[in-house]
């Protein structure tokens, strides 16, 4: 599990948090409100810290319908750049990701 620290923009401000702050929180579509599955890693670029994929835990029925792209490990990967914003939960734009 990557445990830098990274600076990410949501919805026009900057946050700045550990990859592991985000490991374990649901992930969910701003649209429907349907479950995507559980954030299990994060991948982004070290140098930068520019944040690439939530890496999916769990995916969920749902998140197999939409077809999304898979890492080598057949884990699904969700775009970084389709993150509206994270709390308790990470709200992702369904129709960014598909």
């Amino acid at each position: 599990m990557h445990i830098h620290t990274i600076n990410h923009r949501i919805g026009g401000t900057m946050i700045k948090s550990r990859g592991r702050d985000l490991v374990g929180k649901i992930v969910i579509s701003e649209e429907t409100g349907r479950k995507f599955g559980v954030v299990g890693d994060i991948n982004f670029i070290s140098e930068s810290g520019e944040l690439l994929n939530i890496v999916l835990v769990e995916p969920t029925k749902h998140t197999g319908d939409l077809n999304l792209e898979k890492d080598e490990g057949n884990r699904v990967l969700i775009p970084f750049s389709s993150v509206k914003s994270v709390g308790d939960f990470v709200i992702v734009s369904e129709k960014e990701i598909i």
